[in-house]
């Protein structure tokens, strides 16, 4: 080798010895100095809080009234099936030692599913079953819950059962022992978060439930559980969480956020006060919002003692939706810091359900698909409930007869049983429909799809009068020489559907064109004006009967007498017992809509 090249391989052999010992020389002072930068930045934290509301037993893309898949004009999909699948994704985004999932309330009642676990093939039976809500809840894996008001619609018996079936805890920090005022569920549920090198970050659920339970559901709670506001309950068991060490204070409420009641001013309370707890509360970091069911991806309101933003959301209802909080934290001197919330909202139809769950419930599912397409009778001719809110209509005429017979059969032996009786009822929906011939059990339920129960009111002439100008304020005040828009022509100030009533064996005209007030005219009796002191059985629903929807008189009126069977059994043991479901048997017209005396239909 010639020696230029010899010298040329030493130099460069030397030269390369070099920068090795000088890299090796300066790895150290550079790592020390990544790690100093590193130890300067604060330790920082992402968690991600998931919730669902107003479950009302969807556990799949199903409805049992049309015996179909579930679909509508928004093309939203619904259950738990889909539910699941949503939350493993998010799970596997985030790390599942990063995630929370809650619930907000109503869960075991809503749906022919949970009606039959509730009452034909019942969960608090010797060796009964276990609930479908619980069993895929647990599936799921559910951190917490909270009570919704539709929880106690069949009793505390069958709400305990299906507590003790689920391997998480119901929350209702303001359901207390009527007598002790102590809690009568778990309060609230504390969760640790491992974050290495950092103290573990610790995450608080307060959940509260809606004050309406007292009205809704008096016969199954009254003198056993009482229901104080949101507001104060949260405002003494904030401070408490935060005191244990919560970094993070999540409350799950099943309680609109409008700060409206549906009940006036029979409890002292706000039925919808999301809102107001994280307006008045300070500590709260987020609130996941049910009870209203509507669509909240992200509301934000601020605090008014600390001037911080509390974020609210709200998941719609029946598994459509899936509300996530992301939720950052910082952690410094005085520990961990929440230093932003965002919530945004996932869409169930985005995707398919689990087969996970498919699996876990089919058996259950195809039991009920059974039960409801059972035959009761043959019906003369097709009744439908499309135009039953503003028309009176023969389908929910077939409602109210069921009442009048069942409460007549009811007071046939004692001293009421010469007065007589009208019924209410109320258009649920705008889209049921028993069709021609057989006639099932979902026919029936699609028509009456809560789980109502019938009790009889004494009441007189002028308090019945009274109660229809209020029902009558549902209607939009159009004039006579206006165009009738019928789908503008109703839920006057918002009112929903089902808190406008019928009421049967009466002839009233409502008259659209005046004020509300003073709107029901020509309202007679057996062919004579309505005498305002004579005596009247009404059968009402045990809603309206509590006080829901806040008409008058009739929660303060006396009760004459009540039963647990729900109104949807009357109805089918009425069709069962007739056989023929002919509109002859049940149909009459009460009612009419008109401006300034003229028929507006």
């Amino acid at each position: 080798m010639p020696l230029n090249r010899r010298k040329f391989l030493k130099k460069s052999a030397a030269t390369g010895a070099g920068v090795a010992i000088a890299g090796a020389a300066a790895a150290p002072a550079q790592a020390a100095q990544a790690s100093a930068t590193r130890a300067r930045q604060p330790k920082r934290y992402s968690l991600t809080v998931m919730g669902t509301t107003d479950l009302h037993g969807h556990v799949f893309n199903w409805d049992y009234f049309k015996d179909a898949e579930y679909s509508d004009k928004a093309g939203n999909a619904m259950g738990l099936a889909r539910i699941s699948t949503l939350v493993e994704q998010v799970r596997k985004e985030k790390g599942r030692r990063n995630t929370l999932l809650l619930d907000a309330g109503d869960t075991i009642q809503g749906t022919p599913l949970t009606y039959y676990y509730a009452k034909v093939d019942p969960i608090t039976a010797k060796g009964g079953p276990v609930h479908p809500m619980a069993q895929a809840m647990n599936a799921i894996g559910y951190d917490a819950a909270a009570l919704g008001n539709h929880e106690f619609n069949y009793g505390i018996e069958t709400l305990r059962k299906f507590e003790d079936q689920l391997r998480f805890p119901l929350l209702g920090a303001n359901a207390v022992d009527a007598k002790t005022l102590k809690p009568a569920f778990p309060p609230y549920f504390i969760k640790k978060f491992h974050v290495p090198g950092a103290p573990p970050v610790k995450v608080a659920v307060l959940g509260l439930t809606n004050p309406g339970i007292a009205i809704w559901d008096k016969a199954y709670v009254q003198g056993r559980l009482a229901f104080p506001g949101l507001e104060e309950q949260a405002a003494k068991w904030v401070p408490k969480l935060k005191a244990m060490g919560a970094d993070v204070v999540v409350v799950s409420a099943h309680s609109g956020s409008s700060g409206t009641s549906s009940y006036g001013d029979q409890v002292p309370y706000v039925e919808n006060a999301a809102a107001n707890v994280a307006r008045q509360v300070p500590g709260i970091d987020a609130v996941l919002v049910g009870h209203a069911h509507v669509e909240i991806p992200e509301l934000k309101v601020v605090n008014e003692a600390t001037g911080r933003t509390v974020v609210l959301s709200e998941p719609l209802c029946y598994a459509e939706r899936l509300t996530l909080f992301d939720i950052e934290l910082v952690f410094g001197k005085g520990g961990w810091e929440v230093e932003s919330v965002a919530a945004s909202l996932l869409n169930s139809n985005t995707v398919a359900d689990d087969p996970k769950i498919t699996r876990l419930l089919k058996d259950e599912h195809a039991e009920v698909v059974a039960y409801v397409n059972q035959v009761v009778g043959t019906a003369t001719e097709t009744l439908t409930t499309v135009d039953a809110r503003y028309q009176d209509a023969p389908i929910i005429d077939l409602i109210t007869k069921v009442q009048e017979d069942v409460v007549r059969a009811a007071l046939a032996s004692t001293e009421y049983a010469a007065l007589p009786v009208i019924a209410q009822a109320s258009p649920f929906s705008r889209t049921s429909e028993i069709p021609a011939g057989e006639v099932t059990i979902r026919d029936l339920s699609g028509l009456y799809v809560y789980d109502n129960t019938l009790v009889a009111k004494l009441m007189t002439g002028a308090q019945i009068r009274a109660y229809l100008e209020y029902s009558a304020e549902y209607f939009v005040q159009t004039t006579a020489d206006a165009t009738v828009d019928v789908e503008k022509l109703t839920n006057a100030n918002n009112r929903p559907d089902y808190n406008y009533d019928y009421v049967s064996g009466l002839r009233y005209e409502i008259d659209i064109a005046q004020a509300a007030g003073a709107r029901i005219k020509n309202l007679t009796y057996d062919g004579a004006a309505l005498d305002d002191t004579r005596q009247f059985v009404l059968a009402v629903n045990n809603y309206r009967a509590n006080g829901g929807g806040a008409f008058p008189y009739v929660a303060s009126a006396k009760e004459l007498w009540s039963e647990s069977t729900e109104i949807r059994t009357r109805i089918a043991e009425w069709v069962t017992a007739k056989g023929v479901l002919d509109p002859k048997d049940f149909a009459s017209v009460d009612w009419k809509l008109t401006r300034d005396g003229t028929p507006v239909f």
